[in-house]
């Protein structure tokens, strides 16, 4: 996800002010945020309406605050039937998947299976190239191993289109990140955002349990919490249940790309979800159900390192805003942590406060995939929620 690496954690930076508060603790700087205002219920029906129109099909927002919980949806499923977006319908979380792998792999941490500060090359002899210096697992789930990402532009239209139903091993993924290429930079000294830290920290999962990665997931996240409408597919290139089709606008044709096989993805960003099932996982996680206080804590473990974007002046450094396993991004004065995820069709979102005061999940079935900016309507959501309009 390159455009992440620019963005601040919902990648809206238009609308988001990252403060350099990298190596404070974020219970200092949630006591430092104001009361949050009011949600203008309006505001986030005219952020979403008159779809679907050039931008997106439809959407779905779920808001959790001092009113209750209220949901609202516009557009349609199905461009075809114009059948409604339903409210609980499945999507492609994207990135979202990061947060339940690296649950999975803080309980393994918790039970003591799996050492943070062990090194990569420990667990997988011989994975990485030979000339690569030591990496810890912390370093990845905090994205400052300095490991190259796979230089493929998955998000464009037509390597997706013509390769959406190939099955990809995981040996695959590495072998094209890491074939012929150094590390972007010393490990630990920088944070640079990317699929590639969650591939390998996925191959460690699996070496330690002996087992599929998302076994562990389902093991740490799924059954203990009941997730009715989560799945780790594999290599299944169906969504399944209700859900609202995923396309992509060429011309005046609707490509209908709701079916890929999600394997290049694999551990980093192939999970099937829904806004229910998020909003559960991320008031677990940050209210402590999940994992012990120690793992707990390492969720909002933001690195005191500056962020890599192959710019070498110092000046243009951004602080970090990635824990373990959740990203912490700060809205005008207000701090929220979670985690934004993207596939083509589906552009989605879930976050808090600190103190689960407030929460919100979105997904917007954008029509065009890829791009240097957030969509527009995903701008328009997080300013409305937030209060920003």
């Amino acid at each position: 996800m390159r455009t992440w690496q620019k963005l601040t954690t919902l990648g809206v930076a238009a609308l988001m002010t990252v403060t350099a508060t990298a190596g404070t603790s974020s219970a200092a700087a949630s006591a430092a945020s104001p009361q949050l205002p009011p949600v203008d219920r309006a505001a986030v029906r005219a952020a979403i309406a008159g779809l679907p129109d050039a931008e997106a099909s439809g959407a779905i927002v779920v808001l959790h605050g001092e009113f209750g919980t209220w949901r609202e949806t516009s557009g349609v499923a199905n461009v075809h039937t114009g059948a409604k977006v339903p409210w609980q319908g499945r999507f492609r979380v994207g990135s979202i998947t990061k947060t339940f792998t690296a649950t999975a792999a803080l309980r393994l941490v918790a039970d003591g299976r799996l050492d943070l500060d062990r090194t990569v090359q420990s667990y997988l002899p011989g994975r990485l190239p030979a000339h690569y210096p030591p990496i810890t697992v912390r370093q990845l789930m905090n994205y400052t191993s300095g490991l190259p990402g796979i230089d493929i532009d998955h998000k464009d239209p037509t390597w997706f289109l013509a390769n959406r139903f190939r099955t990809w091993t995981p040996d695959e993924l590495l072998d094209l990140a890491f074939t012929g290429r150094d590390p972007l930079f010393a490990p630990g000294t920088r944070q640079h955002y990317g699929n590639i830290d969650y591939l390998v920290l996925g191959a460690v999962i699996e070496r330690v349990t002996g087992r599929p990665y998302g076994e562990a997931v389902r093991s740490a996240v799924i059954r203990p919490l009941r997730l009715s409408a989560t799945t780790v597919p594999g290599t299944d290139p169906h969504l399944h249940g209700p859900h609202a089709r995923g396309y992509e606008q060429v011309g005046d044709r609707f490509v209908d790309i709701t079916d890929a096989n999600p394997s290049f993805q694999w551990a980093a960003a192939e999970i099937v979800s829904n806004a229910p099932d998020l909003d559960r996982v991320l008031t677990a996680l940050m209210s402590g159900r999940l994992l012990p206080p120690a793992q707990t804590a390492l969720l909002f473990d933001v690195p005191d390192v500056p962020t890599y974007d192959g710019d070498e002046d110092p000046a243009n450094d951004q602080p970090a805003t990635y824990g373990l396993g959740l990203g912490r991004y700060v809205v005008g004065p207000y701090e929220y942590w979670g985690k934004t995820g993207d596939r083509p069709g589906y552009n989605n979102g879930v976050a808090a406060t600190r103190d689960l005061s407030r929460r919100v999940v979105f997904s917007v079935n954008t029509l065009h995939m890829g791009g240097a900016e957030q969509p527009k309507i995903t701008q328009r959501i997080i300013a409305a929620v937030t209060g920003l309009t």
